[in-house]
């Protein structure tokens, strides 16, 4: 069966029996600038892994997904205040986010690499960066590890708002180089036209200390109840193959890791 036509019929299977119990509304926070795992279609519709992944849970949950669109700086803040009951976009399970917010398991893994023109050399301790101008997306654990490790080594750290920012002053020339996840650099920058004279450089950076445990659903301090659903929902759709189904649609890897 086609990943999309299985992920379908799996679907229309978790609608039919939840129906009459799936009139709770659950908001969760998304941010959609984060292609494979949040964008918006043509047709201005959401997509992406993330998405996808989400309406399983809902389905699983026999809970309604309800999506709110956020900037990624205001996605933990808008948790807080209860403007979302959970957040939804690829947020790193950190000790620092901890301390705000609580997580489920991963749900998926990946490490943070450097993208800079092919044939760049850096080294394994970054010292190769010393005067470059790196680009990051504003407030993620890239930002985070760029400030505290970068900037000492003569690295000057340039924030933006979306990861899609960078890539037009990396291509212009503004910017030497971009941190982010190996996963989104490789499918959304590596691959296309835009980014065809770049390459990653140095190696992969995992530290827990800035790159967490993984990528996990965030929900409010002491929601247990809410994060132990996720939890179950998602050891299901593992269960049942929906989970592998979504990951085919958008890699050719599995994303969940070991």
């Amino acid at each position: 069966m086609k990943p999309a036509l299985m992920i379908g019929t799996l679907m229309l299977g978790f609608s039919l029996s939840g129906a009459q119990a799936a009139d709770k509304v659950l908001k969760i926070g998304i941010e959609a600038a984060y292609p494979p795992f949040a964008y918006k279609q043509s047709d201005g519709e959401l997509a992406g892994f993330d998405y996808d992944i989400g309406n399983a849970l809902c389905a699983q949950m026999q809970v309604q997904c309800k999506w709110v669109e956020q900037e990624y700086d205001g996605l933990i803040p808008s948790l807080k205040v209860r403007k979302v009951d959970a957040i939804l976009a690829s947020l790193s399970i950190t000790d620092e986010r901890r301390k705000a917010v609580d997580f489920t398991h991963p749900y998926y893994r990946s490490a943070a690499r450097l993208v800079m023109k092919r044939g760049a050399v850096v080294g394994d301790d970054l010292s190769g960066l010393q005067g470059k101008r790196i680009g990051v997306q504003r407030a993620s654990i890239h930002d985070r590890f760029a400030s505290a490790e970068l900037q000492d080594k003569g690295v000057e750290v340039v924030r933006y708002g979306s990861q899609n920012e960078v890539y037009l002053d990396l291509q212009a020339g503004r910017l030497d180089g971009t941190l982010a996840d190996d996963v989104i650099l490789d499918q959304t920058f590596l691959k296309k036209p835009i980014g065809e004279s770049f390459a990653f450089v140095g190696p992969k950076l995992t530290d827990p200390k800035y790159f967490g445990d993984g990528i996990g659903i965030a929900v409010r301090k002491g929601d247990e109840a809410l994060s132990g659903q996720f939890n179950q929902a998602l050891e299901q759709l593992r269960a049942n193959g929906t989970y592998q189904a979504i990951n085919a649609r958008y890699f050719d890897f599995d994303v969940y890791g070991e």
